[in-house]
């Protein structure tokens, strides 16, 4: 696979690109959204294991901040105790304009891409992903929470068919378990056909996890690759 970093019009992003990827064909898509303190490369080189054949698109968070000395590290919104409601609204607004702006670029077809995110970026995955069946026939969210059920609930669609696959790690000490479980409580009485597993591991991405989020892919995108 070949990675190419953009500037787009509202984020920066970087896009795995198959081998002999043809710009005139349109191919089964994977959105990956990093998780807090991370930046648009930490869930790029996942496209080598899941899919090489798929297209993936890994947009940069818009806050900046200051990890170490040494490093930056970006975020969707800012630490829970400096978020605003705007900060939310404004990260959604440029994810929108982040999805126009590459499906028309790479010849993205609605019905044919997934949205996925690790942590932060899987709470905004559920934020951008749930109200869009049309666009996401499918959505994953590794080792995060559903945010603010009120407010998720009012924007569910009517059609609640969208496949989602919710991982998490029975380890984990900054998504407990229970609230992952709270995730499949909603979601599972929201009526989503729901895909969700605990592995035996921290606040990561583990092999096991990669293994089957590989074989949900390839169920909900197809395992060759769509040129037209």
């Amino acid at each position: 696979m070949q990675m190419k970093r953009a500037q787009g019009k509202t984020l920066r992003y970087v896009t795995m690109l198959p081998d002999g990827y043809d710009e005139q064909k349109s191919y089964p898509t994977v959105v990956m959204l990093h998780g807090f303190g991370a930046n648009m490369q930490d869930l790029a080189p996942l496209g080598e294991v899941l899919n090489p054949a798929y297209l993936y698109l890994c947009p940069n968070a818009p806050v900046q901040m200051q990890i170490s000395p040494w490093q930056l590290g970006y975020g969707w919104t800012p630490p829970r105790d400096l978020n605003a409601p705007e900060f939310t609204q404004q990260a959604e607004a440029l994810l929108a304009g982040f999805f126009d702006e590459t499906f028309a670029q790479y010849k993205v077809k609605p019905g044919n891409v997934v949205l996925m995110g690790f942590s932060q970026g899987g709470g905004m995955t559920f934020r951008c992903g749930l109200p869009r069946p049309e666009i996401f026939p499918g959505i994953a969210a590794l080792c995060a929470v559903v945010p603010d059920e009120a407010e998720m609930r009012a924007k569910l669609p009517a059609q609640r068919t969208q496949k989602v696959f919710v991982a998490y790690g029975e380890q984990d000490q900054l998504i407990p378990p229970e609230r992952a479980h709270a995730a499949k409580k909603f979601l599972e009485g929201a009526g989503y056909p729901l895909r969700f597993k605990g592995y035996r591991m921290g606040h990561e991405i583990s092999p096991e996890v990669i293994a089957d989020l590989r074989t949900w892919l390839g169920e909900v995108l197809g395992n060759e690759i769509a040129g037209r």
